[in-house]
């Protein structure tokens, strides 16, 4: 920590500019390069103090970006003592161009970490946020973690700046840069502590790695002594196939009583897929018990009718699930890719598992384990790793959804009055008659034996069904001491609790999909909280939601994530002294529906089509500078947007038609 800068640079045609703020003592400092301004040779000094003094660099996406141009500067500024400040600026503006364009080819580099004099933490790279599907700018993180000013970079990068003032701009610019990266960083620590661990135990900078990467490595790095192989050997290692035939992948103890699901199983036996393209390679669907179950490379899906299902005195909501279902299915299966040795690999990949269960979940290790566990399963289907082998990757999945049918069918024959909910990859929801727990615990032990593998159930009060995705369920409650309690009421705010005769209990409260408010990773979409958390209270606390409207005066749970990509823009719209007035708008804004405001429109800069972000009537205010209004009042929240999205997902719950909103 002592050490470390966090950082950002700016590289347009004709001007540089470099902020470092000291991670512990937050001094600044600040590099222009221009012809107003040449900081060329103090800028070289630092870094090469950097080195010298071993100090880090932290950055957003700075390995493909900003560390690239530092160690261009540091390679190549003894043949620039004499330009114009301007002059240099447009030679690193060019490198920088020329590394954008590399970076958006998925092209190495030309500065690989390993070739690096300053050590870097790319909290881009660290959180895997360079993945297609979590790819995040940092003006969204600056948008998903409720940043102060979500600013955009008011310059283009082509402008030739003449002025100081301008100068000064793009250094205000780089200063919230960085320090909205170093907020991100101080809600990283405990993953920084983690790969810093890792890193001083296996001797692998893991500092800017992803989890998919940790478990390469590590896993890589146990295969590596076992096999007594190189680094670059195992980089090699692939199992590449054509076709695989399903019928002989499938486990002997599948099978089903059932006409319904013998018709599926057949059906997969029959099934070749394409090895190279195992996406959508196959989709069936099976209607059984009045439940619609979806079968798919993605796993098995099913869920009953949306409505809010209870326990009752002579009824019970059972879920199960199976503990590390895939890991554990190649594990007990003694299932490997097939170019490692199956004892080398399995025995490894059960050590993990045996060693996670040994270690308390408070320990970061248990959490390295099972992120081993679980990505080595996905790793299967990348042809860009050593774990490669889709037939193991089919292995898993279909035995997964066939097996789990097993149970399912088992469930829903033998138990009478047994109603399916839902059918979701690792596990099973129904509802049974009370007096057939034991017969359900009976089935689930058969099942174990058969399967040789391990079931976790809960019990649920309440189960908020909408579909397969998205629900809220909430289970019974759980007796502890006061301060277990204490701590659970802390991290989870959003259990129940209750305190009765001296006795402290809690009831777990799982928010899946679009239901889901708390603690929610800085990547995804945090928009219009507030209609979620009012679902929540109308089904969980009985309170209504105009009520609960009333109550929550958190500007920022009404705030809603605007973005544009590629060629199009965003324009404010509004009549202003009898005209149309349009200001164009940052590519990441953040809004809320106001009684008074603008029209956010989407616009293509080629074709001019047009697409509003708010359909319909409503207006919106742009909030990127936070202002905290002294009266709640001052913001004109315009309440019936948000009561309509939440009626609408209540009624649509409740199979309520939208005449009957007198019901709240």
């Amino acid at each position: 920590m002592k050490k470390h800068w966090v950082m950002d640079y700016e590289t347009l045609s004709n001007c540089f500019t470099g902020v470092f703020e000291h991670y512990k003592t937050q001094e600044t400092k600040v590099f222009v390069i221009h012809n107003l301004q040449n900081d060329l040779d103090i800028l070289v000094h630092f870094l090469e103090s950097n080195i010298n003094n071993k100090e880090w660099h932290i950055s957003y996406n700075g390995l493909a970006f900003d560390s690239q141009i530092t160690h261009y500067i540091l390679d190549n500024h003894f043949m620039w003592s004499d330009l114009s400040g301007s002059e240099i600026a447009e030679i690193i503006y060019a490198y920088a161009q020329k590394t954008i364009e590399a970076s958006n080819n998925k092209q190495f580099a030309e500065y690989a970490p390993w070739k690096m004099q300053i050590m870097q933490i790319d909290i881009f790279k660290m959180h895997h946020w360079d993945n297609p599907a979590k790819r995040s700018s940092l003006k969204w993180i600056q948008y998903s973690m409720d940043w102060q000013n979500i600013l955009d970079m008011p310059i283009h990068h082509e402008t030739k700046i003449t002025t100081q003032a301008e100068i000064d701009t793009i250094i205000e610019y780089c200063i919230n840069d960085v320090k909205s990266t170093k907020e991100i960083y101080n809600r990283s620590k405990s993953q920084i502590g983690l790969r810093k661990e890792l890193t001083k135990t296996y001797g692998i900078n893991l500092f800017s790695a992803s989890e998919p990467r940790i478990s390469k490595e590590l896993f890589g790095y146990y295969l590596m002594q076992k096999l007594n192989i190189q680094k670059r050997d195992l980089r090699t290692m692939r199992t590449k196939r054509d076709i695989i035939k399903i019928s002989d992948i499938i486990l002997p103890y599948v099978k089903f009583t059932s006409a319904d699901f013998n018709l599926l199983l057949n059906r997969f036996k029959s099934l070749e897929v394409n090895a190279d393209n195992l996406k959508g390679s196959f989709k069936y669907h099976v209607n059984y018990k009045n439940v619609k179950t979806h079968f798919g490379t993605g796993g098995v899906h099913g869920a009953a009718k949306k409505g809010v299902y209870e326990s009752t005195d002579d009824m019970i909501i059972m879920s199960s699930d199976v503990t590390s279902y895939y890991p554990n299915l190649a594990i007990k299966n003694k299932w490997s890719p097939g170019h490692f040795p199956k004892e080398a690999f399995c025995d490894q990949y059960e050590w993990f598992f045996t060693e996670r269960k040994k270690i308390p979940k408070s320990n970061p290790m248990n959490y390295v384990y099972k992120i081993i566990l679980n990505s080595t399963f996905g790793l299967s289907n990348d042809d860009k790793s050593f774990f490669y082998d889709p037939e193991l990757f089919c292995r898993i999945t279909i035995n997964g959804q066939l097996s789990l049918m097993m149970l399912y069918e088992q469930i829903m024959e033998r138990i009478p009055g047994a109603v399916a909910l839902l059918q979701n990859t690792d596990g099973v929801e129904t509802i049974i008659p009370r007096d057939y727990i034991e017969e359900y615990m009976q089935i689930c032990k058969e099942w174990e034996e058969t399967t040789n593998l391990n079931l976790e159930h809960d019990k649920y009060q309440k189960l908020v069904l909408a579909d397969v995705n998205n629900y809220i369920g909430v289970n019974e409650f759980i007796e502890v001491d006061i301060t277990k309690w204490r701590e659970i009421k802390q991290s989870q705010p959003h259990y129940l609790f209750k305190v009765e005769n001296d006795k402290f209990s809690y009831a777990p409260v799982k928010l899946k999909g679009r239901f889901d408010f708390h603690d929610l990773q800085l990547h995804k979409n945090k928009s219009k909280l507030v209609i979620p958390k009012a679902i929540y209270q109308y089904f969980v606390n009985d309170k209504l939601p105009e009520d609960y409207l009333d109550e929550n005066k958190n500007i920022l749970d009404y705030c809603i994530g605007g973005k544009s990509k590629g060629n199009w823009k965003q324009v404010a719209r509004k009549i202003k002294d009898g005209k149309l007035d349009e200001e164009e708008l940052q590519k990441i804004n953040r809004y809320f529906i106001s009684k008074d405001g603008v029209k956010i429109i989407k616009v293509n800069k080629s074709d001019a089509r047009e697409i509003q972000l708010e359909a319909g009537r409503w207006l919106q205010t742009v909030y990127n500078e936070m202002i905290v209004e002294p009266k709640w009042e001052t913001y004109n929240i315009n309440k019936g947007y948000y009561m309509q999205a939440i009626e609408s997902e209540i009624n649509s719950i409740l199979s309520v038609s939208t005449n009957q909103l007198k019901l709240f």
